[in-house]
């Protein structure tokens, strides 16, 4: 069985049109700059829940605070996702996941010289159509609903894949590209999900000419480039590495696959990729074409090649962290600096029929921010009334210092009371 990591890009199993103001300009391809939310030192005695600045830069223009978390009926987009906008750890060259893209990158560079178009300062604000229409993901899926992503309002959302670029630059002409961000979704809480990571998507198309004289269909032949240069990736990042293909379903690809490799003892999931659906090549108006694509999570495969125990960590600014990497040095496994406790608290109550654990999650997260470890189910039942129980523990760890009782007793009763009033259920 292969590993099962966090934030698989849209090539994973089931897990626009913004109308006005100066959120506009982040439909065309505009950068995020690297400012980000203060981040209060560890050396405060008293935790203190980050407060997310009132405006973020996107593309040289300032976006306040009310245009992303605003009130709208359908918006459910927190400050502790607002303050993660334009952070972008991908485009920082001495962290591990700029660490991981600039190696992939160089892997193209080599392989496929001057050939592939690199994206890596989309606006994360896209349609919905974007995200979801234009790669055919169905209407019914489960990606789409309120519990799993970041809307903005009705019609816009917060990115939850990469591959929501790609119908507008297959558009306007490109063939061969590379397109890395961070992507948003409302997930679970364990050392492996964070509401934030990132991806990198991968597109290349062929036209008739390339495939004519090989002997082969258009889709064989895609589809055996496709295995071929995602092998060598492979190799690139993992050495000399045993690998597998799996046969799998994705709703913009046919076939699709998943690439396994024996890594480290243990089967691991690398990536989803396939030959893209015809109907998305029609529909940017290659009618002709056939193309691969794939899709990849970059802090599943740093936890792996840096030897990196926590997703949280990548998002730390304590310089025990950062100093130990550096530009170009792939695969330098880090040396735990610390390790404190963890504190568990458990909660349980009587859940309405609205209850999702990705709420509560949110919940959670909103007040202990990246001191909340882990939110687990530990005990449900029905009783003879028809009413379900659910016992929660949560685990509360700093990766910085160590908690006192005071804060956490003080984080938990503020999530009973926020629990209590924003998920409509009984506490027992």
């Amino acid at each position: 069985m292969a590993i099962s990591f966090a934030n698989a890009t849209i090539f994973s199993k089931p897990s626009l049109f913004l109308q006005r103001s100066t959120l506009a300009f982040c439909l065309r391809f505009s950068s995020i700059s690297t400012s980000s939310a203060a981040v209060q030192s560890h050396a405060h005695k008293k935790w203190r829940h980050p407060v997310a600045s009132s405006l973020v830069e996107l593309g040289g223009l300032k976006i306040s605070r009310e245009e992303i978390v605003k009130d709208d009926p359908t918006n459910n987009v927190p400050d502790s996702i607002f303050s993660k906008l334009g952070m972008q750890l991908h485009r920082r060259d001495q962290h591990p996941l700029g660490i991981l893209k600039n190696a992939i990158y160089d892997y193209f560079d080599t392989n496929y010289p001057t050939k592939f178009d690199k994206f890596d300062n989309l606006c994360p604000i896209v349609s919905v159509k974007a995200n979801f229409d234009d790669v055919l993901v169905p209407a019914d899926h489960v990606s789409r609903s309120y519990n799993d992503t970041y809307y903005v309002d009705s019609q816009t959302v917060l990115r939850c894949h990469t591959s929501a670029h790609q119908a507008e630059l297959l558009s306007e002409g490109h063939t061969h590209f590379l397109v890395t961000g961070d992507v948003y979704r409302r997930d679970s809480i364990d050392s492996t999900h964070y509401p934030v990571f990132h991806q990198m998507e991968g597109v290349r198309v062929f036209t008739p000419a390339d495939w004519e004289s090989s002997g082969t269909d258009a889709t064989s032949y895609a589809a055996e480039d496709l295995k071929k240069c995602l092998e060598g990736l492979a190799r690139h990042l993992f050495g000399g590495v045993e690998m597998r293909w799996i046969d799998t379903y994705f709703p913009f690809t046919s076939p699709s696959f998943e690439l396994e490799i024996f890594f480290q003892e243990k089967w691991l999931e690398v990536l989803g990729c396939g030959v893209m659906e015809q109907e998305i090549l029609k529909r940017s108006g290659r009618m002709d074409n056939v193309a691969w694509a794939f899709g990849l999570g970059l802090e599943r495969l740093a936890m792996v090649l840096f030897d990196i125990p926590d997703i949280r960590l990548f998002w730390t600014m304590d310089e025990r962290f950062t100093s130990q990497f550096s530009k170009g040095q792939l695969g330098v496994k880090f040396k735990p600096f610390s390790k404190y406790p963890p504190c568990y608290k458990d909660m349980s109550f009587w859940i309405s029929d609205s209850f999702t654990e990705n709420n509560l999650c949110e919940v959670v997260r909103g007040i202990a921010g990246d001191l909340v470890e882990e939110v687990k189910l530990i005990d449900n039942f029905t009783n003879k009334k028809g009413m379900t129980s659910h016992c929660y523990r949560i685990a509360y760890r700093s990766m910085e210092r160590s908690l006192t009782d005071e804060e956490i007793n003080d984080l938990q009763w503020k999530v009973r009371e926020q629990v209590e009033s924003k998920l409509k259920v009984v506490l027992r």
